[in-house]
């Protein structure tokens, strides 16, 4: 359950925003690469609204889901999914932990073996991106800056990262995997480097939840994935 959860969000999340910019000709003076680097380096906190969105290989729509996130570096990290199905994901900087409200359930495993290598690293940890990814620069486009990362170790599951910045902070990212698939992230409401609740990004199981201690399965490639559409 958590493999599947983790594997096919694509954002599912990293995760993340469309900030109140002060000075547009500013934030288009840099290059994509200056942005993300600045992103990495300067960013503490971010907290968003996002909305997610998910395509075949055809470009035909598979699934769609919203949802509230809380990011706090180094490592901490909250993604609330509140449309089409509720699902928590937490990680406190040591343990992740996903909820599933439906069927009473908390999975549990190890932060840093599960976010080695993954985008979440990417937008958690301060991590040296040119270690894991080699970079393009796409230029400006809707007074963002884009990046294109593409995973130097070629038996991940993603063929390329897209990140559109602005001020430093993404608002737009788009995963794509080796077999064509895409999802699509958008972020609104964005709020950088605020002081942020340390309560949320704990987690309590919830009185009579079933625990699950997952340290086998293979870490995420993003961030959750909402829930199938039900029939």
């Amino acid at each position: 359950m958590f493999g599947y959860f983790m594997r096919n969000f694509l954002f599912r999340s990293a995760a993340l925003l469309a900030l109140s910019v002060a000075s547009v000709n500013s934030a288009l003076a840099n290059s994509g690469a200056e942005e993300l680097n600045r992103f990495i380096n300067d960013t503490r906190t971010v907290t968003a609204r996002f909305s997610q969105v998910q395509f075949n290989d055809r470009g035909e729509k598979l699934a769609s889901s919203s949802g509230q996130m809380i990011l706090s570096r180094p490592g901490r990290f909250r993604w609330n999914y509140e449309q089409p199905y509720e699902q928590l994901m937490v990680c406190d900087g040591q343990k992740i932990w996903l909820y599933d409200p439906d069927l009473s359930q908390v999975t549990v495993r190890p932060a840093a073996d599960t976010l080695s290598g993954t985008p979440a690293a990417l937008l958690a940890q301060r991590s040296t991106l040119t270690d894991e990814f080699a970079i393009e620069d796409l230029g400006a486009r809707n007074d963002a800056q884009g990046v294109r990362l593409k995973p130097r170790n070629v038996d991940g599951d993603f063929e390329a990262i897209e990140m559109w910045l602005r001020k430093g902070a993404p608002e737009r990212m788009v995963f794509m995997d080796r077999i064509g698939n895409r999802t699509e992230v958008a972020f609104t409401d964005i709020q950088v480097n605020t002081k942020v609740d340390d309560a949320q990004l704990k987690f309590t199981p919830p009185k009579g939840a079933e625990i699950v201690e997952s340290g086998q399965q293979s870490p995420p490639t993003s961030l959750p994935v909402v829930k199938p559409s039900k029939k």
